[in-house]
């Protein structure tokens, strides 16, 4: 990824593991354009030009930082209330991570690159995953 780039952290809110989020945006698939996925949140990033030159949404699924997307627009919306919203719009490829630790927190945050967790090579992929607790507690001891 370039240099100058800055990634989103947020929380994956009725999914319990990868596999869930993967299957809400399959479902959700038919509402955006062709290859991409859409996560609506009411702040817009002020560091627009950082989120746009290579970040991504870093997902948090049950306390564990566990997957990302590749941010590739911002576009406002209105859904009917007068209220602007900024609508992230992603790849659709769901790229799994290292798992790490994250308390719940509201809205979204900035997470520097230096912070992100690393991506899994595609072979693990399909691994079987780990138990949350027990993913939780190794990333807590940093052996995962």
């Amino acid at each position: 990824m370039p240099a100058g780039f800055v990634n989103l952290l947020k929380l994956c809110v009725g999914a319990d593991s990868v596999e869930d989020q993967i299957a809400w945006i399959d479902s959700e698939s038919h509402r955006w354009p062709e290859g991409r996925s859409i996560h609506v949140t009411r702040m817009w990033p002020k560091r627009e030009a950082e989120v746009l030159n290579g970040g991504s949404l870093y997902w948090v699924i049950k306390g564990l930082i566990l997957c990302r997307q590749r941010i590739l627009e911002l576009e406002e919306v209105n859904l009917g209330d007068g209220i602007p919203r900024c609508a992230l719009i992603m790849d659709r490829e769901v790229i799994r991570t290292e798992s790490a630790p994250r308390r719940p927190f509201q809205g979204w945050r900035y997470l520097d690159p230096k912070d992100s967790p690393r991506d899994l090579p595609k072979a693990r992929a399909a691994d079987d995953p780990l138990p949350p607790a027990l993913a939780q507690a190794l990333a807590e001891i940093g052996l995962r």
